[in-house]
């Protein structure tokens, strides 16, 4: 008996899963689908080119990056005021005075929330300068966060992911010259 012939086998789920191959990579002994692999996106390839009469809109990549692992490599927002939880990452060097400025700031409309999960969800991160690549879940939708600013872009990092990066204690809102 052949091994097509063998009782069960399917020749043509054969045919078929020997084209799906080369999409699946080993991760850790596992065999997994290769899009499991982070997919590594830039900002300009957030939103549709030239910009519409309607405004921005997703571009493809984007929505295709929805849900995936993604690699994104931009630059901390340096806040006056930190977010526990989460920072903003932005394609060049941005300073926030929300005191002063309130909601008149430099934020890029690619500017990306970056949110820390769970187990970290009161930490306060330190201020970084220079380029960051961080690595997590994208997510695409307009969500408000405490201070009502609304984000439209999401990189939710995985536990432990800034492990080895510095926290800051909690900013003193009420500091007074000497």
């Amino acid at each position: 008996m052949q091994p097509a012939e063998h009782a069960g086998f399917d020749p043509e789920f054969g045919m078929r899963l020997r084209t799906l191959l080369p999409a699946w990579a080993v991760v850790g002994g596992l065999a997994m689908p290769a899009f499991a692999q982070p997919l590594t996106l830039g900002f300009h390839e957030f939103f549709a080119q030239p910009i519409g009469p309607r405004g921005l809109a997703p571009s493809a990549a984007l929505q295709a990056a929805v849900g995936r692992e993604v690699r994104l490599t931009g630059f901390m927002v340096r806040r006056e005021r930190p977010l526990a939880g989460q920072f903003l990452l932005t394609p060049r060097p941005v300073n926030m005075a929300e005191h002063a400025d309130g909601e008149a700031d430099d934020l890029p409309a690619t500017a990306v929330t970056v949110v820390l999960d769970e187990t970290q969800r009161d930490r306060l991160v330190a201020f970084q300068p220079g380029p960051l690549t961080l690595t997590g879940r994208l997510a695409f939708g307009p969500v408000e966060d405490s201070t009502g600013r609304i984000s439209w872009v999401r990189l939710h990092l995985a536990e432990r992911a800034l492990a080895a990066q510095a926290s800051t204690a909690a900013p003193d809102h009420h500091h007074h010259p000497h």
